[in-house]
């Protein structure tokens, strides 16, 4: 007998090729006519057609957004939003972007208007992940959850492979996860997996064919479906490990996501054998753990925290922070189990199929 408590988050989504001609309408539709335009260099192309299309409601432009939302450039950005009266923000890039516009908006109360260029799935979530003096914290509210987020795939299809497949994985976390949270139900469920089915078809699609039309559109459904899951479900040790890894050591957040997961999964499966079998499944494998890691190894994409730049003699502190204050995980989390996962995740050894 099921029981469960479901929360919808309301979004406006806006999903399909060419749908960007649009952001100038959903920027009228909220009633605004004062935008800051959130970009960066390395989405110049998409910032601009943007910035064309906006016209006239543009007032000013902001392109210094940085990985894991620190709260000095948030500050910077806060002086244009003040000096040039804005109403609304519209971000074009990934989390961080994304984030930035979140951490404007929970502080002004401004409308935003989010066009990503990843899968990270952060802009269909009311969560805010903020890093200061190093330490990096999250608070959940409504006033963070962006007005209109528009998925235009033609926005992805220029992001090279190795971006791609850490940010699917990042958003694939997000589905993990969520199975097995203490608030999971069959809705997010249904979401999950098939943000996980999504992810397994896109990958291997993109490396046949890098700017194959369906392989990434598989893909940023399976970003939106899975920062769904996100927004409803809690999560576990994998983001905090992200965060403990991210904040306090400035590893990079897909990446660390995508070199994390599998021996997460690995870590938890005693305790959720169940939810592995149907993850397994949805990726038509026999082990989830492993077929994660194979999934990444296969695409060329980074299968140690060596690689991206963690010191081993930094380990062990990143245990004792990833355990110091008690979360919900379906296993029980302890600096010692930690510490040897992390070691795992380390030398980038695969999970072993259980049994």
């Amino acid at each position: 007998m099921h029981s469960f408590v479901y929360t919808s988050h309301p979004v406006r989504v806006i999903f399909g090729p060419g749908t960007a001609a649009r952001v100038a309408d959903e920027v009228r539709r909220l009633g605004r006519s004062r935008v800051l335009l959130l970009g960066g260099e390395h989405v110049r192309p998409q910032a601009e057609l943007v910035e064309r299309t906006l016209g006239a409601l543009q007032v000013a432009r902001f392109d210094g957004a940085v990985i894991h939302t620190p709260v000095e450039v948030t500050e910077r950005a806060l002086r244009q939003v003040e000096e040039h009266g804005v109403d609304a923000v519209v971000a074009v890039g990934g989390g961080s972007t994304t984030g930035l516009a979140k951490a404007l908006a929970v502080r002004t109360g401004i409308d935003q208007v989010i066009l990503p260029t990843t899968y990270a799935g952060s802009e269909v979530t009311p969560v805010l992940g903020e890093t200061e003096d190093g330490v990096k914290t999250t608070r959940s509210s409504p006033d963070i959850l962006p007005e209109t987020v528009i998925y235009d795939v033609e926005f992805t299809a220029s992001m090279p492979i190795p971006m791609a497949l850490t940010s699917a994985i990042n958003a694939m976390a997000h589905a993990v996860e969520s199975l097995y949270a203490e608030d999971a139900n069959p809705i997010v469920d249904t979401l999950a997996l098939e943000a996980i089915s999504a992810i397994g078809r896109g990958l291997p699609a993109l490396g046949a064919d890098s700017v194959d039309p369906e392989g990434r559109s598989d893909l940023l459904l399976a970003a939106w479906l899975a920062g769904t899951c996100l927004a409803s479900a809690g999560m576990g040790l994998h983001h905090k490990l992200c965060h403990v890894l991210g904040g306090s050591f400035d590893l990079p957040h897909a990446a660390t996501h995508t070199v994390l997961l599998p021996h997460v999964m690995a870590f938890n499966e005693p305790s959720v054998p169940h939810v592995m079998k149907r993850i397994a499944e949805a990726l038509g494998t026999d082990s989830a753990p492993a077929g994660v890691y194979d999934l990444v190894a296969a695409a060329g994409g980074p299968t140690t925290l060596e690689e991206l730049g963690m010191a081993e003699r930094d380990l062990d502190e990143a245990a004792r922070l990833a355990t110091e204050k008690a979360y919900p995980n379906p296993r029980e989390v302890t600096q010692v189990g930690v510490r040897r996962l992390l070691g795992e995740a380390y030398a980038g050894i695969r999970p072993s199929p259980v049994g």
